[in-house]
């Protein structure tokens, strides 16, 4: 089976219902109207504030798009990168590209010039189909690349080097084409995020992308009224995996292009959507703006909203209390994944277990996990060791890189690198990435562990904990900490908040700084080990 069969069967049961919705709030109309009000209104294109597709018409527009690559040479197996800012065509060109018996290749938007060539090279790319966001990007290394043949430009203003998405789709046939497509075939290579180092291409079948629909269903229970928001970048392997419940289920989806808080609670509200996906910083600042007053829950429609679940990243137990005080009707879900597990699912936590908020679950439907030692042995329970995962969204390899493949698939099991430990209950709890463990005078420091102590303070909105070398200790724990706007405070204060903590746990080194996050909510901290190791930290205070 593969997954374009679900397209398939949508759009033969519900063809005019509304299958896909984009909201670009920049594009806000000045008079007072809602969302899908403003969808009736007149609007040149590039001004458009909504815009909807049909199932029939989503499943046109990837037939499309299959014809036209096949028409272009484009052979089963081949590959065909996507380049796009989230955008109501890129579902249906994501679903084209498996239509046409090729692999769909998405890439982060936040690539530069030469990580593009780097991700394109390393996938043996054919085709590339990207945006007007990306045309400076695209243009520096066009004539370096090796192997892209053929280039396809969505937006108006078509640049020379590429061709017209937009007039040239619209050509082609609207029947599906005769391409023969099995579970076992190729589907898609993703990359890893890259906060190790460069990306690592990794390769999935269709049986993976199907497994990942049915497990997202199984664990949040999408019906056919649900509304889901999609707020995450849709290269990503997180959220277009959330989104595969509303595939299975035929239910809408609804993409907003922002995380302002505002921005998120009028699509819930205009849009009535009852599932949404938020990453820790967005959460967050939709409370501090609950909190300042700055948003009224008054002015939204929330009541059909049941469940908010987060993953991506370590989820810091305080922040779920504050959510559960300020919408005490929510579910609440959180679930762990990689890419190379096809995003959220593999580890799952359960609405009905908030009572272990703070852990990232148990094994998710058709998974199995286990926590390993240095040796692949399994530890006792309650000790630290490395989260080892098995199931059917499992990565194929890495693609083009055997021995990376053999460093984390070992007997059927990924070695995931993050290192954590199981309750009496059997909840596991992340404890941090094993490259991030910081070794100090002996001691093993999990900084995940001080950082979820930190964000309980109310002056601090976030925080990162890295180790920088030290002469005696070898290592020691230093806090990057973002303050919350508006707040005022300094080392000692932190020092003297930090005496709650064992001795050996306290940061030695304390930076008031922002804390970078990637698009998908995980702490950059290359960038910080980048920054202050090896720098004479004028502005951080040594501690006791």
């Amino acid at each position: 089976m593969s997954i374009t069969d679900l397209l398939e069967k949508n759009a033969k049961l519900y063809p005019n219902e509304v299958s896909l919705v984009e909201i670009s709030p920049a594009n806000q109309p000045s008079h007072n109207v809602t969302w899908r009000e403003y969808s009736l209104i007149e609007a040149t294109a590039d001004e458009k504030y909504r815009r909807e597709l049909t199932w029939r018409d989503f499943d046109v527009k990837a037939n499309r798009f299959a014809n036209l690559l096949l028409t272009r040479g484009v052979n089963k197996g081949d590959k065909v990168a996507i380049l796009l800012m989230n955008c109501i065509e890129w579902l249906p060109i994501y679903m084209g590209i498996l239509k046409s018996g090729a692999l769909a290749v998405p890439l982060n938007y936040r690539y530069t010039a030469e990580e593009i060539k780097y991700c394109l090279e390393l996938a043996e790319a054919d085709t590339l189909i990207f945006g007007p966001e990306f045309i400076g990007r695209v243009e520096q290394v066009c004539d370096k690349l090796r192997g892209v043949k053929t280039m396809f430009y969505v937006g108006p203003e078509r640049p020379s080097f590429a061709d017209s998405y937009d007039i040239m789709v619209n050509y082609c046939s609207s029947i599906a084409p005769a391409v023969e497509l099995e579970g076992d075939d190729n589907a898609a290579i993703y990359f890893s995020s890259g906060t190790t180092g460069f990306p690592k291409a990794i390769l999935h079948t269709h049986n993976g992308l199907v497994s990942a629909c049915m497990i997202e269903q199984q664990h949040h229970g999408q019906k056919r009224d649900d509304v889901f928001l999609c707020i995450p970048p849709l290269y990503h392997t997180g959220a277009k995996m959330h989104w595969f419940g509303s595939l299975i289920s035929g239910s809408r989806g609804v993409i907003l292009r922002g995380v302002k808080p505002e921005w998120i609670l009028q699509a819930v509200s205009d849009e009535q959507a009852t599932i949404v996906w938020l990453l820790v910083p967005w959460a967050q600042d939709i409370l501090d703006a609950i909190d300042s007053g700055a948003i009224k829950l008054a002015d939204y429609r929330l009541g059909q909203w049941r469940l908010m679940h987060i993953g991506a990243q370590p989820v810091p137990p305080s922040l779920i209390r504050r959510w559960q005080e300020v919408f005490p009707g929510h579910q609440y879900d959180t679930n762990y994944g990689l890419s190379e597990s096809l995003g959220p699912g593999c580890v799952h936590l359960g609405v009905e277990n908030t009572n272990k908020v703070g852990a990232i679950g148990k094994a998710g439907y058709m998974w199995e996990t286990m926590i390993v030692d240095e040796n692949g042995a399994p530890v006792a329970a309650g000790a630290v060791g490395e989260l080892a995962v098995r199931g059917p969204g499992l990565m194929s390899c890495y693609y083009n890189n055997p021995e990376a493949t053999q460093e984390v698939l070992k007997n059927g099991w990924l070695h995931t690198g993050d290192m954590a430990r199981t309750d009496e209950d059997g909840f596991i709890y992340l404890v941090d990435r094993k490259k991030d463990v910081i070794i100090s005078g002996g001691e093993n420091l999990y900084p995940v562990q001080i950082e979820d102590f930190l964000r309980a303070h109310h002056m601090i909105k976030d925080v990162a904990v890295i180790g920088l070398p030290d002469e005696r200790l070898g290592e020691i724990a230093a806090a990057v900490i973002e303050l919350k706007e508006g707040a005022s405070c300094d080392e000692e204060a932190i020092a003297l908040y930090c005496l709650d903590l064992p001795r050996y746990k306290r940061p030695r080194k304390i930076i008031f700084d922002k804390v970078p996050r990637n698009l998908t909510g995980k702490i950059e901290k290359p960038k910080l080990r980048e920054k202050y190791c090896g720098e004479r930290l004028v502005e951080a205070q040594t501690l006791a």
